[in-house]
């Protein structure tokens, strides 16, 4: 149990590290986004619009007592897309988001740890099984993202692939310390 434990907190370590690097050091965090030209208007009218009432909002509206008919004719005429919207006064990365963020990896490496399958002995047979796990996630956050909502290939990718080295990495990490004991 002791070997199990060790092995979820060092992957989960990893994972973190590999995300800092892919996000700080590498452009992988930022792959697919770009800035709004001339976002001034753009961001006095979202204020001007929703203040202090932060959230996740979907554009255009849909008529819950209208057809899809009628919401695809708006779409005609109207742009489309979600806004996840901060109000202002939010501070650029607070300790407690890099908080959040290395006990979700720590989750995420410790439910590997704990998934892998017993006769998976060898490191390159757990790391495979990671590996598809992260692929898994990989597949399941992303690519209805880009589907229903129009995230950006290039974006998609690159969150996909900081995913699947994430989920392999901490899969090797695991299967070095959990290698059975000559």
């Amino acid at each position: 149990m002791k070997r199990l434990l060790l092995a979820g907190l060092c992957a989960g370590i990893a994972m973190y590290i590999w995300s800092t690097i892919a996000h700080v050091v590498l452009p992988l965090g930022s792959m697919g986004l770009s800035q709004i030209p001339n976002e001034q208007p753009v961001l006095a009218a979202l204020n001007a619009s929703l203040g202090s009432n932060g959230g996740l909002y979907i554009f255009p509206s849909m008529d819950p007592k209208g057809s899809m008919d009628d919401y695809s004719k708006k779409l005609v005429t109207s742009p489309s897309g979600i806004l996840a919207y901060t109000p202002p006064g939010a501070k650029a990365l607070e300790t407690s988001q890099l908080i959040v963020e290395f006990f979700t990896e720590m989750i995420e490496a410790f439910l590997i740890v704990f998934l892998l399958p017993a006769n998976f002995t060898t490191v390159s047979a757990r790391t495979g099984f990671a590996a598809t796990m992260g692929l898994l996630a990989a597949i399941v956050t992303n690519i209805p993202y880009w589907n229903w909502y129009h995230f950006s290939a290039t974006y998609t990718a690159s969150y996909m692939l900081v995913e699947i080295v994430s989920f392999t990495i901490a899969g090797a990490v695991a299967g070095l310390i959990l290698r059975p004991k000559r």
